[in-house]
């Protein structure tokens, strides 16, 4: 994901989560740490062949833990396998990181985006009450032991 991206990216993210998306100023201020030999960040996005922005993906490393800050994937192309796509390059990059877990908070209502992070191995470890906001809506924490393993390109169990 590059500056040129985030209109785009903003419109996704309004559309997909529309109680709580991100500002532009949180996507630059990511962004801003994403290049360079001190990079702590990974963001990607996805395009169709008319190069709309259908998907983009974001990881922050610390140490050894990375944490999935974001995964989108347009409602028409949900389903598709982009978003395994899209994980597995976060994956990827939290190997290059050298980090050995990958923790990501996901709504508990979205009972498609658990699946996903289930079948790449990551397991529920607690809840975060009232995480989103304004509506309010627990997250569920998940955590992945092993990045490597899932950043292969393969699901672990699917």
């Amino acid at each position: 994901m590059r500056w040129w991206d985030i209109d785009q990216v903003l419109e996704l993210e309004k559309d997909l989560f529309p109680e709580d998306a991100w500002s532009r100023g949180m996507f630059w201020s990511e962004l801003a740490h994403s290049r360079g030999a001190a990079a702590t960040r990974r963001y990607v996005t996805a395009e169709d062949g008319t190069g709309r922005v259908v998907g983009y993906a974001g990881l922050a490393a610390s140490g050894d833990l990375a944490d999935v800050q974001t995964i989108a994937v347009a409602r028409d192309l949900q389903g598709s396998g982009l978003g395994g796509r899209l994980l597995t390059d976060l994956l990827r990059a939290a190997t290059a990181f050298e980090c050995h877990e990958v923790m990501l908070e996901c709504r508990v209502d979205n009972i498609r985006a658990q699946k996903l992070y289930e079948r790449f191995g990551f397991a529920p470890i607690g809840f975060r009450r009232g995480y989103y906001q304004p509506g309010n809506v627990d997250a569920l924490v998940m955590r992945l032991t092993d990045p490597s393993a899932s950043a292969q390109g393969t699901e672990i169990n699917g």
